[in-house]
């Protein structure tokens, strides 16, 4: 197969599937890693793509609006909410992010009482204040309408203020290296920050986020004490999370329902 022909094959694959690692390239091009890697670099010097640490992202890459996410996978995100708010107690302090497996959390934690909750996610805020005796406190700053959510300065700048028992924060992507990713530099950096504003921090996450790529990468992650999905990860990306100081938790909803 020429090099013109094997990179065509490549952008077509990187644009289809948003991202994609080197092992799924070998996989379906039958070509060697060392190959793959020269066509991604000429594909990246070429801005034709993005190339990443074990693979490459699409240039026409964005996190899908928020009506789209909504309906993708309901039924494995209501289960990771579910889980999710088992860890919680009643009275607890808790940051929330915003996302749509983020607010499925929100909804399991309906029936709790006395929470303080922090979030940056109207939408969140919406179903848990006025309830129960919670107490809501809406991060600042300019609400993004593509995601129903406060980011920049005056977001990170309050959430300076404070610190919780719990963080929930949802991925953009957790990459086959076991990075966990976002679109935007404002949004990495906002969960950077959660990550390291609670005793517990909780990565939620289904399993369509795993093994791809988005542009920025989210620090912090070593914070992370559980990530809850609803399929366990591939081998490759199992072993990476493994070497993590976290519990990776299964939500089957056989105790959560």
């Amino acid at each position: 197969m020429l090099a013109e022909e094997r990179q065509r094959l490549i952008l077509s694959l990187v644009n289809t599937r948003g991202s994609i690692s080197i092992t799924e390239i070998k996989r379906k091009l039958r070509v060697s890693r060392e190959t793959i890697r020269r066509d991604i670099m000429a594909l990246d010097q070429s801005k034709r793509l993005r190339k990443t640490h074990g693979g490459a992202v699409s240039m026409e890459q964005s996190e899908p609006e928020m009506n789209v996410r909504q309906v993708m996978n309901p039924e494995g995100k209501r289960k990771i909410g579910a889980a999710a708010a088992g860890l919680v107690p009643d009275g607890a302090s808790i940051i929330i992010a915003s996302g749509t497996t983020t607010q499925a959390v929100a909804e399991a934690l309906m029936g709790h009482r006395d929470l303080t909750v922090f979030t940056n996610s109207v939408i969140v805020c919406g179903k848990l204040m006025g309830h129960n005796g919670n107490r809501v406190y809406m991060l600042g700053g300019e609400v993004q309408p593509i995601n129903g959510a406060t980011l920049g300065r005056d977001t990170t700048g309050m959430l300076a203020n404070y610190f919780a028992d719990f963080v929930f924060i949802g991925a953009g992507a957790v990459s086959p290296a076991g990075w966990l990713m976002d679109y935007t530099r404002e949004e990495g950096e906002l969960h950077s920050l959660m990550l390291q504003s609670a005793r517990t921090a909780v990565v939620v996450a289904d399993h369509g986020k795993f093994g791809r790529f988005a542009p920025i990468r989210v620090g912090n992650f070593e914070k992370v004490t559980h990530l809850i999905t609803d399929r366990t990860p591939d081998p490759e990306i199992m072993a990476a999370l493994e070497a993590l100081p976290l519990d990776v938790l299964i939500a089957d909803g056989r105790d959560n329902d």
